[in-house]
């Protein structure tokens, strides 16, 4: 109570930002490690703030972009390694979506039945230029 008190005292009136929830990240494909949700979880348990998302799926990126640039969202596509921020960005926005299974994600987890996010097209890895269906 202490520490929450402390926090909500110091901080009163911030905004409480974040970049993603991201479960967990990988230093390297053998390592999963607490992601940057962990800590964002953490914070808005002791403060009881909801965060602003800025990071992916948010839109607050593509609206800068497609503002800035004057480009049209259908000619936008978004390639990453994650359903849940990357292909969930695309489909949140209006965007073409590729998912490569060179990270996060693997190949059983997207055509698992639990899976309710789907990328248009998705490739082994980044530099597969064989496009699958998602």
């Amino acid at each position: 109570q202490t520490r929450s008190s402390g926090i909500n005292a110091e901080y009163a009136g911030c905004e409480f930002i974040a970049t993603n929830l991201d479960a967990v990240t990988h230093l390297t494909d053998a390592q999963e490690w607490a992601g940057n949700g962990a800590m964002v979880g953490a914070i808005k348990g002791c403060t009881g703030v909801e965060p602003t998302i800025v990071g992916k799926p948010s839109p607050l990126m593509i609206d800068y972009i497609v503002d800035k640039y004057n480009v049209e969202r259908s000619r936008i596509c978004m390639v990453g390694d994650r359903l849940d921020t990357d292909v969930l960005f695309g489909s949140n926005n209006g965007l073409m979506s590729i998912l490569t299974l060179s990270g996060v994600t693997t190949e059983a987890k997207l055509l698992g039945d639990d899976n309710k996010i789907n990328p248009d097209y998705y490739v082994d890895s980044i530099n597969d230029s064989s496009l699958k269906l998602g």
